[in-house]
């Protein structure tokens, strides 16, 4: 598998210990989402498989992936969309939609793990393409991932 590195662009400050300020990091994928016919599965590059290690206790995993087929200058700059593309939906910025525009093209979905295999996570589905790159996996923990009494736009319902 070849690793790939993208350009991630600095968009605000959090404040901590840190003193070191960057315009553009550079991360590298961990592995590659693949569908083949109705199976789709997360291969984890060999060099990370030991980072896997007891992903196999939770029911769901956190996919942060690379929206590579929409990685263009053009559509980074991007900065107020349509909802769903719906222009019956109100005009918002792209950090209030889940828009695949974006100045970080980062990808994020909640997925049921069928099955571990060495380096192989099967999972039930995800809103990617063969070929994205994974730039990270998280748990899911509901008593971390979930909040209660949360608002949203009316256009979510529509």
């Amino acid at each position: 598998m070849i690793i790939k590195s993208y350009l991630f662009i600095f968009l605000g400050a959090v404040i901590s210990c840190s003193t070191i300020k960057s315009d553009v990091y550079q991360i590298s994928s961990v592995g590659l989402i693949r569908k083949h016919h109705d199976v789709t599965t997360i291969e984890i590059d060999v060099k990370y498989e030991d980072g896997i290690l007891g992903l196999n206790e939770f029911s769901h995993v956190v996919v942060c992936y690379w929206l590579h087929k929409n990685d263009n200058q053009d559509k980074r700059e991007i900065l107020q969309v349509y909802p769903r593309g719906d222009l019956q939906n109100p005009l918002c910025g792209v950090f209030a939609t889940r828009s695949p525009v974006r100045p970080n093209l980062i990808g994020l979905s909640i997925c049921k793990i069928l099955s571990i295999e060495e380096n192989i996570i099967q999972i039930d589905t995800i809103d990617a393409y063969d070929g994205s790159p994974v730039i990270d996996l998280k748990p899911y923990i509901p008593d971390i991932d979930s909040e209660e009494n949360v608002q949203l736009p009316e256009w979510v319902y529509r």
